[in-house]
Order: C-alpha cells, then structure tokens, then sequence
C-alpha cells in the first residue's frame, strides 16, 4: 500500500428520493435507487483494489450498515454548504493527515475502473493535479499533491463549463495537470441508456 496516497470517495446516503433524481424523474425513486445502489457497488470493487489508504465520506449521515463498511474503506461525513466546500474540507483533511497524492471520486461513473484511478495516482508523481473530464463537461475524478482552494471555492457546480472552468484556474494558477480519459456519468435516463449497465440489464 502507497502510505502517501490517500483515495477519496464521495457517496449520498442511498435513500429513495433523495438519490439520482434527474433519472427518477424517469424511472421511479426505487429503480433510481436500485441504479445508484449498482453504480455504489462497482465503486467499492475498483477501489478496494488500487493500493491505497481509503476513507468513503457521507452525505448527510454515517448509517448503521453499508457497503462500504468493510476493512478496505475509513469512513467519515462529508462537510460543508456545496459540493466545492464538501470536496475542499475532506482534501484538506487528507492534507492535514499527512497524504501527499490525494484523488478524490463519486460514485456515479461505472466506466470507472481500478486502472483509472491507479493511472490518476501515477499522474500525480509527474503533475501537482490530475483531473478526469466527464461527457456532460464536469469531472469524475479530481486529483492534488497540495490544497487548492481556488479549485473549490465560489464555485457553480453541476453545469456543462465545469471541466472548462477548472482547467482554466489550474492554468492561472501556474499548475501543472493532466487529463485522464472521457468517461460518462449516470445521471439521466438517457445516460442510462446509453451505458454499459444498461446493456448488461438487457
């Protein structure tokens, strides 16, 4: 295991409802459910598997039992009013813990795989940042050796210049990055219908 490495993942409590909302608008709170609970599951197996520390952080609370409770994974609450400060406030906690390389991810990507994220670890031994662009023009993966509030902070977030914005302030800010491949998101139906799990459901 890489001591100076430290994988972040961001997941909601899944709870009908509150999960995959765009996508339940279409097929239900419980099958929008069932999907996340799926996409959960194939970030917990590519994870468990890159060497690394781990810590998985909450949306709203730590439950009684998950999947993610597991001696692979740490776990902790998520931390803040946006999605910016959530992801500046548990980097920084990784910071603080004495991590050198940290990669952070959500749960939503299920073209995500362990050799991504141990590429993106790999990036970072030549980059201070590495970043993983999404279909819908945000990231899927965000990567640091050193705290950048900039990245986070008064920030818009779920919009198609996301990537674009953040590509521009590392290049303000002088640092160096790289990009991993073009992956999609599970967020709608349409990106549903056009994704691997929708095909091995069929």
């Amino acid at each position: 295991m890489k001591d100076g490495s430290l994988l972040i993942i961001f997941t909601k409590n899944p709870e009908p409802g509150l999960v995959k909302t765009r996508l339940a608008a279409s097929i239900g709170n419980e099958k929008a459910l069932e999907v996340y609970e799926t996409l959960r599951g194939h970030t917990a197996l590519i994870a468990e598997q890159v060497a690394v520390n781990r810590t998985v952080f909450f949306s709203h609370f730590l439950p009684a039992s998950d999947i993610f409770f597991t001696a692979d994974f740490n776990v902790d609450l998520q931390v803040g009013h946006d999605l910016g400060e959530r992801m500046l406030h548990a980097i920084r906690r990784g910071f603080q813990q004495g991590f050198k390389h940290i990669v952070l991810i959500g749960t939503d990507c299920y073209e995500l795989s362990t050799a991504i994220i141990e590429s993106a670890f790999t990036a970072l031994d030549h980059s201070d940042a590495v970043v993983g662009p999404a279909r819908d023009g945000g990231f899927y993966l965000v990567g640091l050796n050193k705290l950048l509030p900039e990245l986070f902070l008064r920030r818009q977030w779920s919009t198609s210049e996301v990537l674009t914005e953040t590509t521009n302030i590392l290049r303000n800010l002088g640092i160096t990055y790289m990009l991993l491949p073009l992956l999609s998101d599970i967020d709608t139906f349409d990106d549903l219908k056009q994704s691997k799990l929708w095909r091995e459901n069929e």
